[in-house]
């Protein structure tokens, strides 16, 4: 996240036209979420499970101020007409909006099963790694590699290395892993593909 949005955000040049406050919000609240997930972590490495459950609390209102932040974003994105070179505005906002609906099913699913630590981590691990598609995407940009396939590859490549540890650690994928995984790896590509119909495009024109 930092590598990625160190030009245009954490470093931005003063080159660059200003960012709205609206967009410096988004930065926060994102960058925040990176934070309290490092600090969260932290805390039970050190055994300090009562100040997790705690923090608990604050995580699950920041977790709500990044999906809803996260979708006016998108939607306001697509109002300005943003897009990329790989998709114009309408196809473009499926990206936001995937990152965004795997991430509540991932985090609504972590608070339901907060009391099975083993399902919990991962859940929470993966659906901080859904809401790196943008981070990723710069990063990709700024090493001259392009291509849709590539910005979902880049966050897949997370998901392998929890794979890869359930492997190492327990020999076999754990569920939450297993399901959770799978619906970064798979749902988000999904709803890019839809997003050449015409029910995708009334749903985007809808939203202008």
């Amino acid at each position: 996240m930092l590598v990625g949005f160190a030009p245009t955000y954490f470093f931005r040049s003063s080159s660059l036209a200003p960012l709205t406050p609206f967009y410096q919000l988004h930065g926060v609240i994102f960058a925040s979420w990176i934070l309290l997930f490092l600090a969260q972590t932290a805390l039970v490495a050190a055994r300090r499970t009562d100040l997790h459950r705690r923090l608990g609390a604050a995580g699950v209102v920041l977790a709500v101020a990044v999906l809803t932040v996260g979708v006016l974003v998108s939607i306001e994105t697509l109002r300005r007409g943003g897009g990329t070179q790989i998709a114009e505005p309408r196809a473009f906002l499926s990206i936001p909006l995937g990152d965004m609906i795997t991430f509540a099913a991932l985090v609504g699913a972590a608070v339901a099963l907060r009391r099975r630590a083993d399902a919990h981590k991962r859940l929470m691990l993966l659906a901080t790694i859904t809401i790196l598609t943008a981070a990723v995407a710069r990063f990709l940009a700024q090493v001259n590699i392009g291509g849709t396939a590539f910005i979902f590859l880049g966050t897949d490549l997370f998901v392998l290395a929890v794979i890869l540890y359930d492997f190492t650690s327990r020999g076999a994928i754990h569920p939450a892993s297993l399901w959770g995984g799978a619906l970064v790896v798979v749902f988000k590509p999904l709803l890019f593909l839809a997003s050449g119909t015409s029910a995708w495009h009334s749903f985007a024109d809808a939203l202008r």
